[in-house]
């Protein structure tokens, strides 16, 4: 997966997270980040890799995403590797 595809995968998923009222509050505690720092956080590296690791943690939230996006479960999972620091083996260049 290229990482353009990976990023469109995963604003998807921010996407998803901000309109459910149950798993916006969860995403926040667990990240630390408040509302108005989610735009300024999404600029970060990792981030994106976060919130695909957030969708990939609890499989009922990875079955309505992809239900509701239409991104086959098995492409949420090969995302994170695509992207900074969602996989060891990532290499980020200077």
């Amino acid at each position: 997966m290229q990482r353009e595809e990976a990023e469109r995968i995963a604003i998807a998923a921010l996407s998803f997270i901000a309109a459910d009222p149950e798993l916006l509050p969860r995403f926040l505690a667990l990240t630390g980040i408040e509302a108005g720092q989610i735009r300024e956080a999404a600029a970060e590296p990792g981030f994106l890799a976060g919130v695909l690791g957030f969708v990939l943690a609890h499989e009922p939230t990875l079955l309505r995403f992809s239900e509701a996006s239409g991104i086959a479960p098995a492409s949420v999972a090969a995302a994170p590797a695509a992207l900074p620091q969602g996989d060891t083996a990532y290499d980020i260049q200077p």
